[in-house]
């Protein structure tokens, strides 16, 4: 056995209502309609030099680089929910953690080839339980890690937003977490849960003007005109309002007092 400290992007990968789904379908269809969702997943985590530390209602990876973890996780969430028909959500944190190499001897009796040990894996597993449906939150500390950086493979548009203050529980300090996405319905924060508390941020995020849909910039005008419409309706009725004030406020006087 071997144990040695790295800093790595971990990322935790879950599929959403998978028990729910092999209960509906039988463990036969169940197990192999998973199996091409895991073929779909390991062929993009090798695409993006990822590891695969363990399986179970999804996926515990691990990369080297934190841009290959998240161009792993935006391009999983664009191509493979839609073929699987099963929603999921990612959480992805960059820390250090102990990587053990277990023996061959182990591995034979069915132990797991490399396994990861720390607090870093446990972050990640707590931001991945924040996320909602289609959603790729990270840590700040991630972000960091980030920051500025794309490749030829980070998807167009792609957008980074602070969603909140989080406390973990378990972790120490608060967490400042992260959506990373290209629809704005993935870049909303998500509230609370029983192991993590929402400490504040933002109720919602918009949309630039440059992501806006039809239908966004529809309503967006909409608003707009009805507002100047207003105003001119008020400026045109203006005169006649301060010409007949003092009879409106006798008017009043009298509904209300009957003098």
């Amino acid at each position: 056995m071997e144990i040695r400290e790295r800093r790595l992007a971990i990322v935790l990968l879950d599929l959403i209502g998978s028990t729910a789904f092999v209960s509906r379908v039988g463990p036969m269809k169940a197990a192999r309609w998973l199996q091409y969702h895991d073929r779909l997943t390991r062929s993009l985590m090798h695409r993006f030099n990822g590891r695969e530390i363990d399986r179970s209602d999804g996926f515990l990876l691990s990369f080297e680089s934190p841009i290959n973890a998240v161009n792993f996780c935006l391009i999983y969430q664009r191509d493979i929910p839609p073929k699987i028909k099963i929603n999921t959500r990612i959480g992805l944190h960059v820390g250090i953690v102990a990587e053990v190499t277990q023996h061959e001897l182990d591995v034979m009796v069915g132990a797991k080839p490399v396994e990861l040990e720390g607090v870093a894996k446990n972050i990640a597993a707590r931001t991945m339980s924040l996320c909602q449906a289609g959603q790729v939150l990270l840590t700040e500390e991630a972000f960091r890690h980030i920051k500025g950086r794309v490749n030829g493979f980070t998807p167009k548009g792609t957008r980074y937003v602070c969603v909140g203050l989080y406390r973990f529980k378990g972790v120490r300090e608060p967490q400042t977490i992260y959506a990373v996405g290209v629809r704005i319905e993935s870049l909303q924060p998500p509230p609370g849960s029983e192991k993590v508390k929402r400490l504040g941020g933002p109720k919602k995020v918009k949309s630039r003007a440059r992501d806006r849909r039809i239908k966004e910039w529809f309503w967006w005008l909409m608003m707009r005109w009805a507002l100047i419409n207003l105003i001119y309706i008020i400026s045109i009725m203006w005169p006649w309002l301060m010409y007949h004030l003092p009879l409106l406020n006798r008017l009043l006087d009298w509904v209300l007092h009957g003098d």
